[in-house]
């Protein structure tokens, strides 16, 4: 067991112990290897279920809402940094919240592992900075910093924000020189190569939503695509209503995206929706001096507005 996971067992024991909390949201090993879920324990004894390791990449802000008694959360960097845009946009009260924060070394990307072999793989076993795989032929230890998610890889918040316990020790946050390499890269290509990049990135959506219902920031009482009065977007596989529906999820999150990867973590056509939301990201820090969820004083650029707001757009 690593002392982050020891740790979070510990804080929550005393929280359910003393009835601080009615109940803590955490990470579950999951049934399959390389595999955790969330999980809410509301006993003393349950605590041993919770886990915290390199594959707890579901962002747990999503379940805080709509809580009458107080509640405990698990929190790692873009967990934290969701839960403060909640507790911006009204979704959940911060007295009611006890986070258990616990700093972020990245989650790893199950697909680059999986790559490593040709027959399922049976065994995960993390240790420290590296992890052995075992599948029925074969066995691989690898360094975990090599086989990271891509929104890992360029996470430069990996510590929580806001937190009222921290289950180990904070880590050193890395800066990069170029935040973005992603965007800049797709930016650099002409209007028609931008228009192929994204046709192709969107060719396999079964509109499954699954990317919708992962996102933190989704809680609009009944999303536009479900709407039926009037009906903004059809619910077939037209060409128009799937690249409709990417857009406007980006452009709902602009802003407010963390960039915690749940969406891609979640899609079940491995598609990269973040190609969409990063651009987004990084037009909001280089229009407005603005990171999703650093600050619980101000809301989001789309949410606010200021006689300053950069407005060359109108002509």
């Amino acid at each position: 067991m690593n002392t982050c996971t020891k740790r979070i067992r510990e804080i929550a024991s005393a929280l359910l112990e003393k009835k601080e909390v009615e109940k803590v949201i955490g990470f579950a090993t999951g049934t399959i290897p390389m595999a955790s879920n969330p999980i809410v324990v509301t006993s003393k004894q349950d605590v041993e279920k919770l886990v915290f390791n390199s594959t707890c990449g579901l962002n747990l802000a999503n379940y805080i809402r709509n809580h009458k008694g107080k509640i405990a959360v698990i929190a790692k960097g873009c967990d934290a940094r969701n839960i403060v845009t909640h507790v911006i946009e009204n979704q959940a009260d911060r007295e009611k919240l006890h986070i258990i924060g616990v700093p972020c070394s990245g989650m790893i990307d199950k697909n680059k592992v999986a790559s490593l072999f040709k027959d399922d793989i049976v065994e995960f076993i993390e240790d420290g900075d590296t992890a052995t795989i075992k599948s029925a032929t074969k066995e691989e230890t690898i360094n975990k910093k090599d086989y990271l998610r891509h929104n890992c890889s360029l996470c430069t918040h990996k510590n929580p924000v806001i937190y009222d316990d921290l289950a180990c020790d904070e880590g050193e946050e890395q800066s990069l020189e170029i935040p973005y390499p992603d965007v800049d890269a797709i930016q650099s290509l002409d209007a028609n190569a931008k228009w192929q990049h994204f046709q192709e990135l969107t060719k396999n959506c079964i509109r499954c939503y699954s990317c919708r219902n992962a996102r933190p920031l989704c809680y609009c009482p009944t999303c536009f695509v479900d709407e039926a009065g009037p009906q903004w977007v059809g619910k077939g596989q037209d060409e128009t209503d799937v690249n409709t529906f990417h857009f406007l999820r980006a452009f709902h999150c602009a802003g407010r995206c963390t960039d915690c990867g749940a969406c891609v973590e979640a899609c079940p056509m491995d598609i990269n929706v973040r190609d969409f939301t990063r651009k987004l990201n990084k037009d909001s820090f280089e229009l407005f001096g603005w990171e999703a969820g650093l600050d619980t004083t101000r809301r989001p650029p789309l949410d606010s507005y200021s006689p300053d707001d950069p407005n060359d757009f109108i002509k």
